[in-house]
């Protein structure tokens, strides 16, 4: 058994994934076969590690190239988890009244990993006339 095998089907058991990310796991690795697969696909169904923010004012301007790991996300909502009720609420309202309507008890692991899957394909590309360029993108 592979390393990367084991240590999805270790996710699996201790909770962390469920039945359907670890078969998604299993197939992007190749390994549900037996066989190593590197097709699109495969690609395709691996969890991003990072947000890039890249920002290019032109060809004398500055230049802003940020790369958020993910796992820093994924911490920030089991952090949201330690936060008193009350400053939950607090939280949730100061964010209602500039227009996001958030709800902090209803993001846990798993509506995370679904919001980290659908961004995946995700990629914004500005171009200014003034040259400026701004790209956002996971990889």
């Amino acid at each position: 058994m592979s390393k990367d095998r084991h240590q999805i089907l270790n996710m699996l058991t201790e909770g962390k994934i469920n039945v359907e990310q670890a078969e998604k796991l299993l197939n992007a690795i190749g390994e549900s076969g037996g066989e190593e697969n590197t097709s699109e696909k495969s690609v395709a169904l691996k969890s991003p590690k990072y947000l890039r923010v890249v920002v290019n004012e032109g060809d004398q301007g500055d230049q802003v190239n940020i790369r958020i790991p993910m796992a820093l996300l994924r911490a920030g909502i089991k952090l949201t988890s330690l936060l008193p009720d009350e400053a939950q609420s607090k939280i949730d309202g100061a964010l209602k009244e500039k227009g996001i309507n958030i709800d902090f008890n209803d993001i846990n692991a798993d509506s995370l990993e679904e919001l980290i899957d659908a961004f995946s394909e995700l990629y914004v590309d500005v171009e200014s006339n003034s040259g400026e360029k701004v790209h956002i993108y996971f990889e």
